[in-house]
C-alpha cells in the first residue's frame, strides 16, 4: 500500500510538471507533445527500470539510467514547487491567463538555477558539526571522550569509492575515540558494498566502530546487510547495549520507521536499554528520531539519530517536519540531548538545496569533572 501510494503521488506530479511544461510558449512552439509525453514517460520509470535491470544483471544500461532517474526526483520536484508557486500568485491561469504562460517560463528557469545549486552544494565535502554534552555518569577518567556520528550514507555505485576514500579520511582526522554509523550505511547494490566496504576498515577508534541498521538496510536483504557490516569491522547494535569502557556504555536498535512500516510491534527502545548498569553514562543510538521520550525515561543521557537528511531539498523540509519533528541539529526531551544529523550522503538525487552534508563530532563531559573545575 505505501508503494502504490508514493507511486500515485510520483505520477501525479510528473503529470502536471509536463502538462504546465508543455503551456510555456517557447517549449509549445518548438517542440511537440508526443515528444514532451514520450520523455515525460521514459523519466518516470527510469529509476525504478534501473533498479529492475541492475537486479537482472544488466548493470552496463542501469547504471546511467540510474544516474538519470535519480537525479530526475530532485529536478521534478523543485519544477513542481516553482511552477506551482506561479499557479498559485495566478490563480492557475484565471487572474492573467495573458501572462501566466510567460511567468511558468521563468517559474522553470528559477528551478533549473535551484537544481544547479543543489548539485554543486551536494558535491561539497560534509560540514563537521561540533558539540559539546554533558553526559549524565560518565566518569571523570572518561571526560574528554570524542565520538564522530555519520549517518545516512547510502552507498551506492553512484558515489564510489572515493567518494567513501575521502570520507573516512574526514572522520579520522577528527580524532575520535569511537566512531557511530547511524544507519542507511548501504543501498541496496551488494556487489559495490564489497568493493566499497573494505575502505571502513582503515578506520581503528581505540573504543571500536559501531553501528545500528536504517530503513534502507531492511529494503536491501537485511540479514546480508548487517553481515557485510559486521565483515566491514562494525559490532552492530540490534536491540541491545555494550560496554565501551568502564562507565559508559553504547546502545542501539534496529530501524524503527521500517519495523512500523513492516508491522513489527514492540518496545524496541526500552529493550535495548534494560538491564544495562544505572550508573553509567549511556549513548543511545537510533536511526529514526522518534521515542527521544521513551529513551530519557529509560536512562539515556543522549540520543544520536539521522533518517530525516533535514528535508535534503528544501522546502521538502517542510513536509518530513510533519513525520519527524526532530529534524536536524540538537534538541533536549526531557533533559537529555538528542542530536539529529542531517546524514552524511543523500538519498536519491545527488543534490542539495541550502544544508550541506554533515559529519557530527561530540564531545563527552563528565559531571563530575565539571564539579572539579567549577
Amino acid at each position: 500500500m505505501f508503494l502504490r501510494i508514493i507511486l500515485l503521488i510520483w505520477t501525479g506530479l510528473q503529470a502536471y510538471v509536463f502538462y504546465r511544461v508543455s503551456s510555456i510558449p517557447i517549449i509549445a512552439r518548438h517542440i511537440p507533445n508526443w515528444l514532451l509525453i514520450m520523455v515525460a514517460g521514459i523519466l518516470w520509470m527510469s529509476y525504478v527500470l534501473a533498479r529492475f535491470l541492475n537486479r537482472r544483471g544488466f548493470s552496463a544500461v542501469a547504471r546511467p539510467l540510474e544516474v538519470v532517474g535519480a537525479n530526475w526526483i530532485g529536478v521534478s520536484f523543485l519544477i513542481f514547487v516553482c511552477l506551482l508557486g506561479t499557479d498559485l500568485v495566478t490563480g492557475f491561469g484565471l487572474l492573467l491567463p495573458r501572462m501566466a504562460p510567460a511567468l511558468r517560463g521563468w517559474a522553470l528557469v528559477a528551478s533549473l538555477a535551484l537544481c544547479a545549486i543543489a548539485v554543486v552544494q551536494a558535491r561539497r565535502a560534509p560540514v563537521v558539526r561540533s558539540y559539546e554534552v554533558q553526559l549524565a555518569h560518565l566518569p571523570r577518567e572518561s571526560d574528554g571522550t570524542v565520538l564522530v556520528l555519520a549517518t545516512d550514507l547510502h552507498l551506492d555505485r553512484l558515489l564510489g569509492g572515493r567518494w567513501l576514500a575521502e570520507r573516512v579520511a574526514q572522520i579520522q582526522a577528527e580524532r575520535p575515540d569511537l566512531v557511530i554509523f547511524g544507519g542507511d550505511i548501504l543501498e541496496g547494490h551488494h556487489e559495490a558494498h564489497r568493493e566499497f566496504l573494505p575502505l571502513v576498515r582503515r578506520l581503528s577508534p581505540p573504543l571500536g566502530l559501531w553501528a545500528v541498521t536504517g530503513n534502507h538496510e531492511f529494503y536491501g536483504g537485511f540479514d546480508e546487510s548487517v553481515r557485510m557490516l559486521q565483515e566491514a569491522g562494525f559490532r552492530v547494535l540490534r536491540d541491545q547495549w555494550a560496554e565501551v569502557r568502564p562507565g559508559l556504555l553504547i546502545a542501539g536498535v534496529d530501524d524503527l520507521t521500517a519495523r512500523r512500516r513492516y508491522g513489527q510491534d514492540g518496545n524496541f527502545v526500552e529493550q535495548a536499554l534494560a538491564g544495562r548498569p544505572l550508573k553509567a553514562g549511556t549513548i543511545f543510538v537510533s536511526h529514526t528520531p522518534w521515542e527521544a521520550d521513551v529513551a530519557a525515561r529509560a536512562g539515556a543521557g543522549l540520543m544520536l539519530c539521522g533518517h530525516t537528511h533535514n528535508g535534503q531539498i528544501w522546502p521538502f523540509t517542510y513536509i518530513v517536519r510533519l513525520t519527524y519533528p526532530l529534524l536536524g541539529g540538537r534538541y533536549e526531551v526531557n533533559r537529555m540531548p538528542v542530536i539529529v544529523c542531517r546524514g552524511t550522503g543523500t538519498w536519491g538525487p545527488h543534490m542539495r538545496l541550502w544544508r550541506r552534508s554533515e559529519i557530527v563530532r561530540v564531545t563527552l563531559r563528565s559531571p563530575a569533572a565539571l564539579e572539579r573545575t567549577a
